[in-house]
């Protein structure tokens, strides 16, 4: 089935951790007085940024920024659909001045970028099917942002509501494998949220809270490539068994600060 599976070129935009850190606690899994090693955390890094390229795919990248130890998670900053950006309100007060440098990034690459009004959080809560957004709320992005990204995208936007504070954004708990399907951790949902994900994706893998702890969720797909941290074996297995290709790729330097592989890559469409 495999080879059946298509991989499409993508174009990801990324930020060197150059000055990544675990300074502070907006999530459960930060931890200030744990130290993060940082040459490890670089070298885990160009593993990923290794990987993308050697799968066919374009990464491109924003400077980092002294004092901003999170912008490493360059999917947070945005979302990008169609040539139209979706630009973020950070949540935390701490994060909110990453949002002028990745503007200014977007805005030099002939982009127009959209400021909300609301407090959201790019594609960490913004996930594009190839149909329609699937919008994350509950710990950060609000239902207003949905209602702002409805209006300036053109797209419909479905709300999927999180419940568990350790998958804190949408892209923790689920991701899109291809146009068609999607892999998801029912639990992280509300129960109506639940039912909505199973009319829609009838078909979808199911993770379990472990795969999600080893933060298997927060995976990029290219419709047959799933690159996936190494700790979600089961995961892997289970995607293989779907026809896909798991390439692992070891972001637990991250994973202290509450983010993986899809955190550190924004899809530009």
């Amino acid at each position: 089935m495999s080879e059946s599976r298509v991989p499409r070129a993508r174009r990801f935009l990324v930020c060197e951790p150059r000055h990544f850190a675990v300074q502070y606690a907006i999530n459960p899994w930060m931890q200030p007085d744990k130290p993060v090693d940082v040459d490890l955390a670089q070298e885990q890094w160009q593993d990923l940024i290794r990987a993308y390229r050697d799968h066919g795919h374009t990464v491109e990248s924003v400077d980092p920024v002294p004092g901003l130890p999170d912008m490493v998670f360059a999917a947070n900053a945005a979302f990008v659909v169609s040539g139209r950006v979706f630009g973020s309100l950070f949540h935390a007060a701490e994060r909110r001045p990453e949002s002028v440098h990745y503007d200014t990034w977007f805005k030099a690459a002939g982009y127009d970028v959209y400021r909300p009004e609301s407090v959201t959080e790019g594609e960490g809560d913004l996930v594009w099917t190839g149909r329609y957004v699937l919008a994350g709320t509950g710990f950060r992005t609000t239902r207003e942002a949905h209602r702002e990204a409805q209006e300036f995208l053109g797209h419909p936007v479905i709300a999927l509501t999180l419940v568990d504070p350790y998958f804190y954004h949408l892209d923790t708990a689920l991701f899109v494998l291809d146009d068609d399907n999607v892999c998801y951790y029912p639990e992280a949902f509300s129960a109506g949220s639940r039912e909505v994900l199973r009319r829609l994706y009838p078909n979808a893998v199911l993770a379990t809270r472990e795969d999600a702890m080893a933060f298997g969720l927060n995976s990029v797909s290219d419709g047959r490539h799933v690159f996936i941290a190494p700790r979600a074996e089961a995961l892997a297995e289970r995607l293989a068994d779907h026809g896909y290709t798991p390439v692992a790729v070891d972001l637990s330097e991250f994973h202290k600060a509450g983010g993986g592989i899809k955190c550190c890559t924004q899809e530009i469409r």
